[in-house]
């Protein structure tokens, strides 16, 4: 079901996504990639949440790394050109859009947590926690894109601040 998701991110980005521009968003397409690889890194053992493939692709997506990898490296891309590329001008539009995305990807994580068992929560994750960091995400992807220092300062605040609400022991770090 997870490479279903991707083929569909995939398939939306290559009707829809900016690709025209495609060089304009590859700094923020690398910015989701190195945030994601990070939080693999420092939570090699303490993992707040794990992919598991249930239904279609169990032989290919064995893991959750075969799995995370397959996101960051189609799925994101592919966002990034369907967000920022359709990203609106005005104000009220663009907190629409930022909800739009927020939304949707908290719906999937939601039905693939509590209906297709394609996501665990782990170490006090939950889907409150989902849904905050999706709008930071979300929110920090557009910033990235027009100031990209701001977005890396930000960032680290970011990762300061889930470090502090959800520690990791010394001992579980890589």
């Amino acid at each position: 079901m997870l490479i279903l998701y991707v083929v569909v991110f995939l398939l939306a980005a290559i009707k829809w996504g900016d690709w025209r521009n495609w060089s304009n968003y590859y700094p923020t397409i690398l910015f989701f990639m190195v945030g994601d690889l990070l939080k693999n890194f420092l939570f090699y053992q303490h993992w707040m949440w794990t992919y598991k493939e249930t239904m279609f692709a169990e032989n290919i997506l064995r893991n959750h790394t075969i799995i995370n990898l397959m996101v960051i490296f189609i799925g994101y891309p592919s966002t990034i050109l369907l967000y920022l590329g359709k990203f609106p001008y005005t104000r009220w539009k663009q907190g629409l859009w930022v909800a739009f995305w927020v939304f949707l990807y908290s719906i999937l994580e939601y039905i693939n947590l509590h209906y297709f068992y394609l996501i665990r929560h782990h170490n006090g994750w939950n889907m409150t926690w989902s849904v905050i960091f999706n709008i930071v995400m979300f929110i920090m992807l557009f910033i990235h894109h027009k100031k990209p220092l701001l977005a890396w300062g930000l960032s680290v605040i970011w990762i300061i601040f889930l470090l502090m609400m959800f520690p990791i022991p010394l001992e579980k770090m890589k």
